[in-house]
């Protein structure tokens, strides 16, 4: 008796999503993790829920954030690395959701290349913004997907409720308690002239008085208690627009930690896209939705790289199909 022929086809999704070609991995949408429950107001994160979230490690010790962006690309902070000439003692921990024991789906990739933006002149100031080269491809599971990365026409309103994680610390004084599981916090943009206000309010005498740049993002709240912290450095900032997580900005700097009227101050993306774009020439940006693409939502979904792998999908898709015909 023939088998039916239905298991077959129950294999090819995740036979696109496992195998490790680069057509399969262009098949797979940036910003759409396979966690879709969401717990507002929860400070662990979950399995899955922020498949791009990487820790930058210096001799096995955590040290910064980064988020994927591509196969062999994680964007970060240009502070987390000072120095680097010597970049055996780097490596990137991607697919963990904590950090004492990342688990069966965490990965580590030495790093390869680190390219920090010119512009960068030191800690507060523009362009803190570095992306790092993977000595190997990663392949994309449930648990290690790239975030979608903004086209400049894409913006981001003041009071847009945005998301940002990492293996910081709680506070300024107190280090993340072991498993060390990755936190999430939801914070809203705040515009820059009313960043800048904050930030001019109860200065300490002495200090040079810090300004938010036109690169720069600022997210939390005036109160303070809420916050990116140490350890957060080049972590992301993701907002979810129009169904997909794009990232706004790389967490960059901010005075202490959750403090009155000192919000996290961020690296706008958008503001570095060209430079992006200059050394991962092939990398896609989400771009703003036209009315057409908001009418029909099946247009919303953004792949990075060409249309050759999806042309080679569909050739393999016509195949199985005339094999199971003739079965």
């Amino acid at each position: 008796m023939r088998q039916p022929p239905m298991p077959v086809l129950l294999l090819l999704p995740s036979l696109l999503l496992s195998s490790g070609t680069e057509g399969a991995k262009a098949l797979i949408a940036c910003g759409h993790p396979r966690m879709l429950n969401r717990m507002v107001g929860g400070d662990d994160a979950l399995e899955g829920e922020w498949p791009w979230q990487v820790s930058i490690q210096h001799d096995g010790v955590h040290f910064c954030g980064g988020s994927l962006i591509a196969p062999k690309w994680v964007l970060t902070a240009a502070h987390c690395f000072s120095n680097t000439s010597d970049l055996t003692i780097y490596r990137v921990l991607l697919g963990a959701l904590q950090l004492l024991q990342p688990g069966p789906h965490a990965v580590y990739i030495p790093v390869k290349r680190v390219e920090s933006n010119p512009l960068y002149k030191g800690m507060a100031s523009s362009a803190d913004v570095a992306l790092v080269e993977l000595q190997a491809p990663v392949t994309f599971t449930s648990h290690i997907l790239p975030v979608c990365l903004p086209d400049p026409s894409l913006i981001f309103k003041p009071g847009m409720n945005c998301w940002v994680t990492g293996w910081g610390s709680p506070s300024e004084q107190d280090r993340l308690p072991n498993p060390r599981i990755l936190q999430k916090l939801a914070v809203p943009i705040i515009d820059t002239p009313k960043c800048n206000l904050l930030y001019s309010k109860d200065a300490e005498s002495g200090f040079q008085l810090k300004t938010i740049k036109d690169d720069m993002l600022c997210a939390g709240f005036v109160e303070g208690k809420k916050d990116a912290c140490k350890g957060d450095s080049g972590g992301p900032l993701v907002c979810l627009v129009n169904q997909s997580w794009v990232q706004a900005g790389v967490i960059s700097w901010g005075e202490g930690c959750a403090r009155r009227n000192r919000p996290g101050v961020y690296i706008r993306v958008t503001s570095h896209h060209y430079w992006i774009h200059q050394i991962i020439p092939e990398l896609q940006f989400q771009r703003k939705a036209s009315s057409q693409q908001q009418q029909d939502p099946r247009r919303q979904q953004h792949l990075w790289g060409n249309s050759a792998p999806c042309l080679a999908a569909h050739a393999v898709m016509l195949v199985l199909v005339a094999l199971l015909t003739i079965l």
